[in-house]
């Protein structure tokens, strides 16, 4: 069992940055990979960003490609999304998911996650 508990999130205007934290606690962090996916309102979920169990790889949505910087320290048993030049689109709840399994280029769908958080808003705003 992972637990998940993300923060960081908040209101930002156009252009700025923000930080998200995913703290998991439970057995082997360490051997999970780690994403992030949104879901705007009216909209189903999507993938956002996503980290080998080594950190050593990381794949990301077209849409947030160069803006967006996961990266985790396993140390700390913690995952980070740093999120830069955020634009209203980015405004939604993000959730940080486990998985327990291997970490592809294709591997961005909900059903392949075993574990979520319950979310943090981000709201990018004027």
């Amino acid at each position: 069992q992972v637990q998940l508990v993300e923060s960081g999130g908040g209101l930002v205007q156009p252009g700025g940055s923000l930080r998200l934290s995913c703290a998991a606690s439970g057995r082997s962090f360490n051997t999970y990979a780690m994403g992030w996916f949104r879901q705007g309102a009216r909209k189903e979920r999507e993938f956002v960003a996503a980290i080998s169990w080594t950190g050593s790889r990381t794949y990301y949505a077209d849409s947030v490609e160069g803006r967006f910087t996961l990266s985790r320290d396993n140390a700390k048993n913690t995952v980070y999304l740093q999120m830069n030049s955020l634009k209203p689109g980015d405004t939604a709840v993000y959730y940080c998911a486990a998985r327990n399994g291997i970490l592809t280029p294709s591997t961005r769908g909900t059903s392949e996650y075993d574990y979520w958080g319950q979310g943090t808003q981000v709201t990018v705003s004027s």
